[in-house]
């Protein structure tokens, strides 16, 4: 169905789309069977590509907050409940009497949780994961997605045959098969 764009349309068109209302908008307010996708056209037939707002707020995109690195004030607690893979224990740090700076924390094993955990944090996974205790190892990751301690046992050098054994023992099935 041709709507008939006259003059007066053609003018409220460019109005409404300029104030930034939706082609289904703009259709109803125009009538006289007018659709959403006659508006659509002629708006293309027209060049009017800007608006002068957006018909639907721009939605806000959801950022969780960074976890602060803070020093421990008070001393560490166990945790209440045994974990799988044991935590390696912080070595203790020898303080210079001339330096008055202060040691830089150690990184503790099991302290990421699937919230904080980073793209250069260690994803070895500690605990079971149907527990409120299961985390993450959240080291600093240096080779692939793992810690240096973690990449030792996640990356196995692959094993080679020793040919002299295994291949004879693969030459006589293979002969076998045809005796």
């Amino acid at each position: 169905m041709n709507p008939g764009w006259t003059e007066d349309r053609v003018g409220a068109l460019k109005k409404l789309w300029l104030e930034g209302q939706s082609a289904s908008q703009i259709a109803k307010a125009l009538g006289g069977g007018v659709t959403r996708n006659a508006v659509i056209g002629k708006v293309h037939r027209l060049g009017l590509s800007g608006r002068a707002a957006p018909s639907q707020p721009a939605r806000t995109t959801f950022r969780p907050a960074r976890p602060r690195a803070a020093a421990p004030a008070a001393p560490v607690q166990a945790p209440s409940a045994p974990r799988r893979i044991e935590a390696v224990a912080p070595r203790p740090v020898a303080v210079a009497a001339a330096s008055q700076t202060p040691a830089p924390a150690p990184e503790l094993a099991g302290t990421a949780t699937v919230l904080t955990l980073g793209a250069h944090m260690c994803k070895w996974p500690i605990g079971d994961p149907s527990t409120s205790e299961f985390s993450f190892c959240g080291r600093r990751a240096s080779e692939g997605v793992y810690c240096v301690e973690h990449a030792r046992v996640a990356y196995q050098p692959q094993v080679r045959k020793s040919a002299g054994k295994d291949a004879s023992s693969d030459l006589a099935r293979s002969l076998r098969r045809y005796i």
